[in-house]
């Protein structure tokens, strides 16, 4: 080769991505209940996310950058329910995270109002975390529902024994307060005759339309017309949902002589996650917002030094709860403040059909109940 020859082309080697492996099985605080569908990640040092989901029976495997990383494990949107583990992740080498750190942790300051068929209490409290007991007339006081982050309205809740009123869909104030705590990113269950809560009506629903609620009429309409049955092969219509099931149907009992039908939905704002033939059984939105709802800070401080994002890796989506200390690098690559599938801050709102029976057995609508409680 003279001088005057250019030097042969080579193909540069790339450089070896060096990574190792954390495996692990996400547990409940009591350390026996295994949860699917929790998200696990971490990031290099780029902010680039490395991502994995639990399968039914909690096990993960999770391709990590090598180095000093936080493992985070999560469920919903990760506001509520969150975990952090500090890691030094050795190339080529496999982790395997022992069960005392894996379990999920507890953010959320959540509450029930006791009710007369349903004790969502029970399931929170045999998962290993703590809820709070609220009467129904804490419901007409903005300032303590602020305080919590989720509220579970039981089946029953408004009936005269319960609210000690016999004309509930009288205390306006609740609906607004209820209004107001959505829209400011609080999240509600709600199950059986407490779709009162959000359509009107005292005890329960009779009719569509009812005057009361917080939720508009063109959005859902209930009514108390269920008979006492079972329904058979019920199917768990969100992919999601299944995946951290482990199953695709189900049989629901109904042993109560009456339960509120969905009867019409707007499938623009609700999601299906449970039906029998093409009737929706259990219901999720996060799309409600009151424009003229005050804006207030809810739910626990733990979460103020936290900022939920949607995170953007090459067109694949995530919405993720992270240090504010890390949001302005997660936004100089392209990230947004808010969760991915709405414009909006607000909660969840779960409505269901079905709910602990009177005589305890639920069957395989108990996990499910468990999931709505970690991803409220």
């Amino acid at each position: 080769m003279t001088e005057d020859e250019p030097a042969p082309f080579t193909t540069p080697k790339p450089v070896a991505f060096k990574k190792g492996v954390v495996n692990g099985t996400v547990y409940a605080e009591n350390g026996v209940k295994t949860i699917g569908g929790a998200i696990i990640f971490t990031f290099d040092d780029n902010h680039k996310i490395h991502m994995t989901t639990s399968g039914a029976d909690g096990k993960f495997h999770l391709e990590a950058p090598a180095g000093n990383r936080i493992i985070h494990i999560q469920t919903g949107d990760g506001s509520n329910f969150r975990t952090e583990i500090p890691l030094v992740v050795v190339n080529n080498e496999t982790h395997t995270l022992p069960a005392s750190v894996s379990k999920l942790n507890q953010i959320a300051n959540m509450a029930y109002v006791k009710g007369s068929y349903d004790e969502i209490e029970d399931i929170v409290i045999g998962l290993g975390y703590t809820v709070s007991q609220i009467s129904y007339d804490d419901l007409k006081n903005m300032s303590t529902i602020a305080a919590y982050d989720v509220i579970f309205l039981n089946c029953g809740s408004r009936t005269q024994g319960n609210s000690g009123t016999a004309t509930p869909n009288n205390d306006t104030m609740i609906y607004d307060n209820l209004a107001t705590f959505v829209t400011n990113g609080g999240s509600l269950y709600a199950s059986d005759w407490d779709v009162a809560y959000l359509l009107g009506g005292n005890s329960n629903t009779n009719a569509c339309n009812t005057a009361g609620g917080f939720i508009p009429d063109a959005l859902l309409c209930s009514t108390n017309t269920g008979p006492s049955t079972t329904f058979t092969n019920c199917t768990v219509a969100n992919a999601g949902l299944a995946g951290a099931l482990g199953f695709t149907s189900l049989d629901i009992q109904y042993d109560l002589g009456s339960w509120q039908r969905i009867i019409n939905y707007d499938a623009t704002f609700w999601d299906v996650l449970v039906s029998h033939s093409s009737e929706p059984l259990m219901i999720r939105t996060n799309k409600f917002q009151q424009p003229t709802a005050p804006q207030m800070a809810v739910g626990n401080s733990a979460n103020s030094g936290f900022v939920t994002i949607c995170h953007d890796d090459n067109g694949t989506s995530a919405t993720i709860t992270i240090s504010q200390s890390d949001l302005q690098a997660h936004l100089g690559h392209g990230d947004t403040v808010g969760p991915c599938a709405t414009s909006t801050n607000s909660g969840n709102i779960y409505y269901t059909t079905f709910h602990n029976h009177a005589s305890g057995n639920i069957g395989n609508t108990g996990p499910i109940l468990q999931y709505v409680i970690l991803n409220l």
